[in-house]
């Protein structure tokens, strides 16, 4: 039996909204992830260092800079005071990204 790749599973998937929505929001986490990562290396920070800032684990930091869970805003809060930025949450109406 041979096995399939990524791109061949993904090519089979019907393109719908509830797909894409789907792909948008692991997007999401994937990038707040890389911001994370950049921000506490631009700050000299090791994970084990922020870790001790929020209180957790150094395992948790990695987990949440490799994108494999989606944080909590008051999470976020607490690694935005640990990392000494402000965190800013917005909405995007999809309607004006349609009509851009």
């Amino acid at each position: 039996m041979t096995r399939k790749t990524w791109d061949q599973i993904k090519a089979e998937r019907p393109d719908t909204p509830a797909r894409r929505r789907g792909y948008e929001k692991a997007g999401r986490t994937i990038r707040l992830a890389l911001e994370i990562h950049n921000l506490r290396e631009k700050r000299g920070l090791s994970q084990r260092e922020l870790a001790e800032r929020l209180g957790t684990t150094q395992s948790a930091i990695a987990r949440l800079e490799a994108g494999n869970v989606s944080p909590s805003l008051p999470t976020l809060d607490r690694v935005a005071e640990a990392l000494e930025v402000e965190l800013v949450v917005s909405f995007v109406d999809l309607n004006d990204r349609k009509a851009g």
